[in-house]
């Protein structure tokens, strides 16, 4: 069997060799330089991008985004002098993903576009990133595409749990 680029693409990412890992550390260094927010000519994961419905066209637009690892934790608000761990403050875990947070706040930083899915990059010490496939409803490219024109009847998908990350956190009755 022939087995096409996407394919090896994907083995790539799977089976990380040294040399690929040296350029991820590269990588690392360089998006921690960059602000929460980049706004990429092409997918990093072009596999990853095309399986969830990304196309290189206009309309299409593709955002790096930061998010720090670990638990979140809560403001203290006129607590006064009380212990801060029977306060509620830490070990608060979130009822979404990391994943869905992030296609979130990329919702509310580019509010006329809508977020379609999103998809893992890396993570270092302190951050995970992910790359998050958005969709402008009003160019006539998407309106016109019979696959994808089915996302202008949407309005804030990441808010209402329908992409694909948020939707694993939705309790399922």
């Amino acid at each position: 069997m022939v087995k096409g680029m996407y394919h090896f693409i994907r083995e790539i990412w799977k089976r990380k060799s040294e040399s690929f890992l040296e350029l991820m550390r590269k990588r690392f260094i360089q998006w921690r330089k960059e602000p929460r927010f980049k706004r990429l000519e092409k997918p990093t994961r072009l596999d990853k991008a095309r399986a969830l419905g990304y196309k290189a066209k206009k309309g299409f637009v593709i955002v790096r985004v930061r998010i720090r690892k670990g638990g979140r934790t809560r403001r203290k608000y006129g607590r006064g002098g009380r212990k801060p761990s029977k306060a509620g403050l830490t070990r608060f875990t979130p009822r979404l993903s990391l994943q869905a947070i992030a296609e979130q706040r990329v919702n509310r930083k580019y509010p006329n576009l809508e977020v379609l899915a999103s998809y893992p990059v890396g993570d270092d010490g302190m951050y995970k990133y992910f790359e998050v496939i958005l969709v402008d409803p009003h160019r006539p490219e998407i309106k016109n595409d019979p696959k994808i024109n089915w996302i202008i009847k949407q309005r804030k998908r990441a808010f209402r749990g329908l992409t694909p990350a948020a939707r694993k956190s939705r309790s399922k009755k």
